[in-house]
């Protein structure tokens, strides 16, 4: 009776082998460290940040098991704002000195298999973060008036926003400043499945573009994505 057995157990040893190969190793998430970092100070120059630069980490979420790696050169890194910040391949962030305000910074890797080579449906996985760079508004060295202005994101979905002239780029709520004045344009953009559900507190709106004009003090936007 034992040895008759025996098949019947190498088959279900077998079976249970495939059948948990099929749910290897998968990235859900990528986190970024820090998740924020600010260059530079109001009574320094911009151009004086040039150099400035911190290391960045990127941090994979995996499931099955569930487990985190540190993933920092197996990602795309990649800087909204390379007039203001850049970002080399092995995630240096650094501060050109040429612009100030905000930039966002991400991780991204394509997932067209898992870690055990199981095929997927090829599925971006992206982490972000936020480089500020101070603007300057102190006495001399071209220092001049500024006016501040700020993007609030109150929906429940996600997405991101840049500014022209440049100085803004966030995926959540973020301030920047301007010379007195300035024209701004904001463009949003969805991310993911998320969907653009429109703007408040803009002078005009063509689409997914607000336009701030002529910005003499400060003031508050906000985007909502769904």
């Amino acid at each position: 009776m034992y040895r008759k057995s025996l098949p019947l157990l190498a088959l279900c040893s077998s079976f249970v082998f495939i059948f948990s190969c099929g749910h290897d190793q998968q990235l859900t998430s990528i986190t970024v460290q820090p998740a924020t970092q600010t260059f530079g100070a109001a009574n320094i120059p911009v151009a004086a940040n040039a150099g400035a630069s911190v290391q960045l980490r990127a941090i994979g979420i995996y499931i099955h098991p569930p487990v985190t790696k540190d993933i920092t050169s197996k990602v795309t890194w990649n800087s909204n704002t390379p007039q203001m910040m850049t970002v080399s391949s092995g995630g240096l962030l650094t501060a050109t000195g040429n612009a100030c305000g905000n930039t966002l910074v991400s991780a991204t890797v394509t997932t067209n298999s898992s870690a055990g080579g199981i095929s997927s449906s090829g599925s971006i996985v992206t982490g972000y973060m936020t480089g500020n760079v101070v603007c300057f508004t102190g006495s001399g060295g071209g220092g001049g008036t500024s006016a501040t202005l700020s993007v609030n994101f109150p929906g429940t979905g996600s997405g991101t926003v840049t500014s022209s002239p440049i100085g803004l780029s966030c995926a959540g709520s973020c301030t920047t400043t301007f010379p007195t004045g300035t024209n701004v344009t904001l463009t949003a953009a969805p991310s993911g499945s998320s969907t653009f559900g429109g703007w408040i507190g803009c002078d005009g709106v063509v689409g997914q573009v607000c336009s701030i004009n002529n910005l003499t003090g400060a003031r508050s936007v906000a985007v909502t994505f769904n």
